[in-house]
């Protein structure tokens, strides 16, 4: 009975040292991003903020934020 008890322990021994082999493997093989895809995410980003900025000070996007605001302060209670 401890035998078999034994030979159990090894075989998730085994398993969970090949788990963490695989783990290990899959961390050293992307080790993250490159300068270049840095500095294109970073203009990428900055373009979208420019273009969200655009968007949302433009007269009809004000005009609809200023309305939905007046009517959520003047909702009776």
């Amino acid at each position: 009975m401890s035998e078999t008890n034994g030979s159990d322990g090894m075989k998730i021994k085994k398993r969970l040292n090949a788990w963490w082999r695989t783990r290990r493997a899959a961390a050293r093989r992307d080790a993250g991003m490159s300068t270049t895809e840095y500095a294109m995410g970073t203009i990428a980003a900055a373009a979208f903020a420019a273009v969200l900025y655009k968007v949302l000070t433009s007269g009809a996007v004000t005009k609809a934020l200023e309305s939905v605001i007046g009517k959520a302060l003047d909702a009776p209670f």
